[in-house]
């Protein structure tokens, strides 16, 4: 059974999904003002791997990752560079998209985006206003924090804490310092909607709130994004959530580490971003994208330049072998030796470990250790032996961590008439808003060896392994 943290209740939880079967993700995504760094690159990789688990292990997954595409951020950086802000959030989330692409992150189900569902907002706005769980100050509209018991819960503050010291918002007509913006007016030559509140831009809290339980309904499964999000953008979401609905938004609240230099977070608003573009354009993005995932998800990772190099190096070893690998056949015999016992245990060790809360640090040594046992077996001249099970064994480990240069988002080239039909029919089912049938044929070609990847263009199959006949 997997194990998640939960930073609600601060405990390690089994996983038990809200339906059998299935899993429901919605994680925060990028506001796309300024070029993407490599903050931001963590929690895309993560939540891939965690998705990525989550389907090896036969769930349906569903995963919705927002793009905040209007913000007070976006207005002041499109002024800034005389560009329309709507012009300037498309710029940069297509390359956000690419660089994802890059780093062989699968997309999201739906990647709705804020300008949206502007309609939707005002909608969950007015609920919360006809519940008096919010109140209208002009042309604003705030929440109304004293509404909730458990406010501070998510986060572990009491709210006399946000009297001392913490930055609330300061606005005349709030009813209390802590309360906190719903809709904000915004004058007529910047960007905005119109609304029973008047001319003006929804607030930050409010926008997930609205598209999670859009696309997920009332009750999801995982909330998700990074630990600096907990408060107050999470705990205010899920006040928003229960304030309109009166049940728990998400059954887990899963925050992953952050990235510091120096132990300094990186952002760019503190201006030590390091460009995620630029990185990528020096280093294999393989070698990135294991390194994010050499730490526990929960832990800060202190990036280098110097580390990454060192990893990259460690890759190169696990690479070498499946050169030497990719075209074993599957073994026939048995070696009674503990070299060979930990090949043949790999594959459960392995999962054992991504089950005990995603732990890829303990999975990379597990494979780390596992191409030490085959080049010994291949030292005792089993090479045929031990080729074969590092074979099995760095195909099934890359189904979820994807690191293998030769396997990694390659485009299958035997994809058979009945896989092209079923991408055919869920495409019609997915048209039709038919979602349950559209994740029932997913997962039915995730289950033949296939992930889909839904692009601009259009969905396409990906292959994730050739002919693994080891089993």
């Amino acid at each position: 059974m997997i194990q998640i943290y939960d930073s609600l209740t601060r405990t390690k939880r089994p996983f038990v999904p809200l339906h059998e079967g299935e899993v429901s993700i919605y994680v925060c995504g990028v506001t796309p003002y300024a070029e993407a760094h490599v903050g931001h690159a963590r929690p895309a990789v993560v939540w891939d791997v965690i998705k990525r688990h989550f389907m090896r292990r036969g769930y349906i997954v569903r995963h919705v990752q927002n793009f905040t595409d209007i913000d007070d951020k976006i207005v002041n950086q499109s002024q800034s560079e005389k560009v329309q802000a709507s012009q300037l959030a498309a710029k940069y989330m297509e390359q956000y998209n690419q660089l994802m692409q890059q780093l062989h992150v699968l997309p999201p189900d739906f990647a709705p985006r804020v300008t949206e569902n502007i309609a939707e907002i005002i909608t969950f706005i007015q609920g919360l206003i006809d519940r008096q769980k919010a109140y209208v100050a002009g042309h604003d509209v705030y929440f109304s924090v004293n509404t909730d018991e458990n406010y501070g819960q998510l986060s572990g503050r009491r709210i006399e804490e946000l009297y001392q010291g913490v930055r609330v918002e300061v606005h005349e007509g709030k009813h209390d310092p802590a309360d906190f913006a719903l809709w904000k007016s915004a004058p007529r030559d910047e960007p905005g909607w119109e609304s029973p509140w008047g001319y003006g831009r929804p607030g930050w809290h409010i926008e997930c709130s609205t598209m999670a339980s859009r696309y997920l309904g009332r009750q999801f499964d995982l909330h998700g994004g990074g630990m600096d999000l907990i408060f107050p953008h999470h705990e205010n979401e899920r006040a928003q959530s229960q304030g309109l609905f009166d049940c728990e938004p998400a059954q887990y609240w899963v925050h992953n580490g952050l990235i510091t230099q120096n132990a300094v977070k990186m952002s760019k608003s503190l201006g030590n971003g390091l460009s995620l573009q630029e990185i990528i354009h020096n280093v294999d993005p393989l070698v990135l994208r294991t390194y994010l995932l050499s730490v526990h998800y929960r832990t800060p990772l202190d990036f280098s330049l110097q580390g990454l190099e060192e990893w990259g190096r460690g890759l190169q070893r696990i690479w070498r072998l499946w050169e030497e690998a990719k075209d074993a056949p599957a073994p026939s015999e048995w070696i009674d030796a503990p070299w060979a016992e930990q090949l043949r245990t790999f594959e459960s060790n392995f999962l054992s470990f991504l089950d005990d809360d995603f732990n890829t640090a303990r999975a990379f040594a597990e494979i780390f250790d596992m191409v030490h046992n085959a080049y010994q077996g291949i030292e005792q001249n089993h090479r045929a032996y031990a080729l074969g099970w590092a074979r099995h064994n760095l195909v099934q480990a890359n189904l979820v961590l994807d690191f293998l240069p030769a396997l990694a988002t390659q485009d299958h080239q035997g994809v058979n008439d009945l896989a092209t039909r079923l991408m055919a029919i869920r495409e019609q089912a997915r048209k039709n808003r038919d979602y349950a049938q559209a994740d029932q044929i997913r997962n039915l070609l995730i289950k033949a060896g296939y992930y889909i990847e839904d692009t601009p263009t259009g969905p396409r199959i990906i292959f994730a392994a050739e002919n693994d006949q080891t089993r």
